[in-house]
C-alpha cells in the first residue's frame, strides 16, 4: 500500500542526515586546521568570522568561483562522473548507521535510521567498495601519469585493506550473530560494549579505516611529495571539492561506524536508556541519544587529525607489508581466538 506519510519521513531524514553530514565535513576542515595549529604551536585560520569559523564558507566559495578546467586530452565523460562517484558513495554509507533510538511526530513512531536492513554490514562494505572507482576513475580520465599512479595505489591499497577489515568484522558478527547495526546497538545497551570483547578486531578495523579513508599515515594515493598531488591533481573548481568533502564525509562516515560496532553507538554509557525514556519520554531520549553518538564521533575524528600531525607517512612498500604479512594474519588469529572462546564458553 502507497504510504505517503512514510515516503515524507524518510525524505526529511535523508535530506537532515545529507546536510549533517556535509556541514560536519565543512567545519572539518576546519577543526584539522585548528588542531594542526595548535599542534604546531601557531593559531590557524582566523581571519574570516571569530576564531576563523566563517573559513569553511570562504574556501567553499572559493571552490565555486574557480575556473572550470577540463584537460583537453582528458576522457571528459569520466572525468566529471570520478568525483561525481566518490561523493555518492561517501553520502550512501550513512543509510543503515541509527543515529539515535525513536522519535514521535504527529501521532507516528519514527526510527532515525534510513533503513534498518537486515545485511547493513555487507551493504557499507558493497558501497565502500565502490568508493575505490571514484578514485581510479579519476586518476585513469585525467590521462595524467602522476594521477594514474596514485589511482592504482589507491586501488592496490583499498583491496588490501579490506580483506583485514573483513575478517575483523567477521569475529565480532561470531559474537553478534547478525549483520543488523540496529540490533548491534541494541545488543550493547544491555550489555558490555563491543570494544571490550574485541580489543584486537577494533584495533585492526580502526588502522584499516585510516588506509580506507586515505588518511595519513595511509595516504600514499594523495603524497603530494611523490606525485604531484594524486589522482586529483589535474581537478579544479568543485569537482576538486567533491573529492575533498568525500574524504571528510568518509571520515564522518567511519568514525560512527567505530562508534556504532565497538563503542555502543547511541547507546548511553552508564545509564539505562528504557528507564530514562520512561522519565523524560522519547523524544527527548532520542535528542540525548543522539548528542552522544556525535560525542563519540567528534572524538574519533579528533583521533584521525591527531594521528595525521603526529605520524610520518608510511614507504609503499611498508603500507603493503602492514596489510597483508601484519594485519590479516592478525585478524585471522583474531577470528580464530574468538570462535575457540565461544566453543568453550558454550559447553
Amino acid at each position: 500500500m502507497f504510504d505517503l506519510a512514510f515516503i515524507i519521513e524518510k525524505a526529511v531524514l535523508i535530506g537532515g542526515i545529507i546536510t549533517v553530514s556535509l556541514l560536519i565535513a565543512m567545519y572539518s576542515t576546519w577543526a584539522e586546521r585548528k588542531v594542526a595549529g595548535f599542534m604546531q604551536d601557531r593559531l590557524g585560520p582566523n581571519r574570516a568570522g571569530w576564531g576563523g569559523l566563517l573559513q569553511p564558507l570562504a574556501d567553499g566559495l572559493k571552490l565555486f568561483m574557480k575556473e572550470e578546467i577540463i584537460p583537453n586530452a582528458s576522457n571528459k565523460t569520466l572525468f566529471i562522473l570520478g568525483p561525481a562517484l566518490a561523493m555518492l558513495t561517501a553520502m550512501m554509507t550513512s543509510a543503515v548507521i541509527p543515529w539515535g533510538g525513536k522519535i514521535e511526530v504527529f501521532g507516528r513512531t519514527v526510527d532515525l535510521q534510513i533503513a534498518d536492513i537486515n545485511i547493513g554490514i555487507l551493504y557499507i562494505f558493497g558501497v565502500v567498495s565502490m568508493g575505490v572507482y571514484g578514485i581510479m576513475i579519476g586518476g585513469w580520465a585525467s590521462n595524467n601519469k602522476f594521477s594514474l599512479l596514485a589511482a592504482l595505489r589507491g586501488a592496490s591499497q583499498m583491496i588490501s585493506y579490506e580483506l583485514a577489515m573483513g575478517l575483523a568484522i567477521i569475529a565480532l558478527l561470531m559474537i553478534t550473530g547478525s549483520l543488523s547495526l540496529k540490533t548491534i546497538v541494541e545488543q550493547q545497551s544491555t550489555g558490555w560494549w563491543n570494544f571490550f570483547l574485541q580489543p584486537v578486531g577494533f584495533l585492526i578495523f580502526m588502522v584499516c579505516a585510516f588506509a580506507e579513508c586515505n588518511r595519513t599515515p595511509f595516504d600514499l594515493p594523495e603524497a603530494e611529495n611523490e606525485l604531484n598531488f594524486g589522482y586529483h591533481q589535474e581537478y579544479s573548481s568543485m569537482k576538486l571539492g567533491f573529492y575533498l568533502f568525500a574524504e571528510y564525509i568518509n571520515m564522518f562516515i567511519s568514525s560512527a561506524l567505530m562508534a556504532t560496532l565497538y563503542f555502543g553507538g547511541y547507546d548511553i554509557p552508564f545509564v539505562n536508556d528504557a528507564n530514562l525514556g520512561a522519565n523524560i519520554g522519547i523524544n527527548a531520549l532520542a535528542a540525548i541519544q543522539g548528542i552522544t553518538l556525535f560525542l563519540k564521533v567528534a572524538f574519533f575524528i579528533f583521533f584521525f587529525m591527531w594521528v595525521r600531525w603526529t605520524i610520518p607517512r608510511f614507504r609503499y612498500d611498508q603500507l603493503m607489508n602492514l596489510g597483508w604479512k601484519v594485519l590479516i594474519p592478525l585478524a585471522l588469529l583474531n577470528m580464530l581466538v574468538t570462535g575457540a572462546v565461544i566453543l568453550w564458553l558454550g559447553h
